[in-house]
């Protein structure tokens, strides 16, 4: 019964481990650019979209489809970021272990 009393110490505390990752993410904030940061976009560590500042060079009404591709670049590259974080401290908590393929955090 000694490893199963470990075994449920380990698990409290990857527990608290994965609530302080997730408070962090709450305050983690990562930025994506496009167009040579022309387009730059504020995401948070949940993925929602905090701020966008558009350089006024690229406000041309003729042109419009190409801001929205540099909005949606921005968009995925911070994105990209947050994901790439995310990872990075979930292997922190996991200690390193592989998580299954398609696994998603809880958050």
């Amino acid at each position: 019964m000694k490893n199963l009393g470990q075994l449920m110490k380990q698990a409290q505390q990857a527990q608290q481990r994965m609530q302080q990752l997730q408070e962090e993410l709450e305050r983690t904030e990562m930025t994506g650019a496009a167009g040579g940061g022309m387009v730059k976009v504020v995401v948070g560590g949940k993925g929602d979209v905090r701020k966008v500042s558009i350089d006024k060079a690229l406000m041309v009404p003729d042109e419009v489809e190409v801001l929205e591709d540099l909005i949606l670049a921005a968009c995925n590259d911070a994105r990209g970021k947050v994901d790439a974080f995310a990872a990075q401290e979930m292997a922190k908590v996991t200690g390193g272990l592989p998580l299954p393929p398609g696994f998603k955090l809880p958050f």
